[in-house]
């Protein structure tokens, strides 16, 4: 099994709309079958929205020295809204997951195949409290 992990992608002139109204309702509706038959299917392993680019703070480090910039790293004519993560056999059925996506009818959903690294084993703390 491999995890993928779908990049979305919507217009920056888009607005999402607002909590409480029939388009809000509707949008949540369609990202809750799309998730919801992910998540019946046994492929979701996560998914979230983010805030508007605005909201993003972009850090590198130059010599030594933490740099910070308000806003996205990259001025793109799109931009990247949430992402899903799921677990599928192989591309072509992460691809089929994809288009299930409502941003991919009106925006982009990039699909990407993660490097299967092992996380480090975790250590416990060994050391006795003093006192």
């Amino acid at each position: 099994m491999v995890k993928y992990l779908f990049l979305l992608y919507g217009r920056p002139d888009e607005q999402l709309p607002e909590p409480g109204t029939e388009a809000f309702d509707r949008m949540r509706a369609e990202w809750g079958a799309a998730t919801g038959a992910m998540a019946q299917a046994g492929v979701l392993i996560d998914c979230a929205p983010l805030q508007p680019p605005a909201a993003a703070t972009t850090l590198s480090v130059r010599n030594g020295e933490t740099l910070l910039t308000d806003g996205p790293a990259a001025e793109i004519k799109e931009h990247f809204g949430g992402f899903t993560l799921i677990e599928c056999a192989d591309l072509d059925e992460a691809l089929k997951w994809a288009a299930r996506v409502p941003t991919a009818s009106d925006g982009r959903v990039e699909v990407r195949p993660l490097v299967p690294v092992m996380a480090p084993p975790v250590v416990a703390n060994t050391e006795q409290p003093a006192g």
